[in-house]
């Protein structure tokens, strides 16, 4: 994805996850936005793109972060929200392990407090240990933990996947994690 792509996926994790009141957007209670709303507010805020960018935008977002409607006159991100936004997510069956990436930083504070949503709605998870690490490299050097789902789920905790297959959950306890690098 070229700079200026990149420029407006970075606007819309803004508005679409945290922050739609930036520039006057509306977002529904499942996070849905009017996408000719969304592209008359975010030009006149000083970011330009028209359908066809922001149709470019969607399509090769290498995390597919955002979905549109059936109809194509929303959009929405498929999860990372800080806002309390309902996705409509059923509780799903969960592969027997997942991981999490996370900084070094946190470490010790995981192993004492589980993983917590902290600003968002969700623990994010991932289902290899290459993703972990990716996310885990975002902030320094990386730690990546395992997460006992199945478990988690057996003992009555639920899991939930987004539109792009990210694993969520509301919390991992940490009776429920392995440090497995880092």
């Amino acid at each position: 994805m070229d700079a200026a792509l990149i420029r407006i996926s970075k606007f819309l994790s803004l508005v679409l996850r945290h922050n739609p009141g930036k520039i006057g957007l509306s977002l529904d209670p499942n996070g849905w936005a009017d996408v000719d709303e969304l592209i008359q507010k975010a030009n006149r805020f000083g970011v330009h793109f028209d359908r066809l960018m922001l149709e470019k935008v969607v399509a090769e977002n290498d995390k597919k972060r955002y979905a549109f409607s059936l109809d194509r006159s929303k959009i929405r991100a498929s999860q990372g929200h800080s806002l309390n936004i309902d996705l409509g997510l059923e509780p799903v069956y969960p592969p027997e392990i997942l991981y999490h990436g996370t900084a070094q930083q946190y470490r010790v504070s995981i192993l004492e407090k589980g993983l917590l949503p902290r600003s968002r709605q969700h623990v994010h998870l991932s289902k290899d240990m290459e993703t972990a690490l990716n996310v885990g490299s975002r902030h320094g050097k990386p730690v990546v933990f395992l997460v006992k789902a199945r478990q988690m789920e057996q003992d009555g905790l639920k899991f939930y996947l987004s539109a792009n297959g990210v694993w969520l959950a509301t919390h991992v306890p940490a009776k429920y994690l392995d440090l497995i690098h880092g």
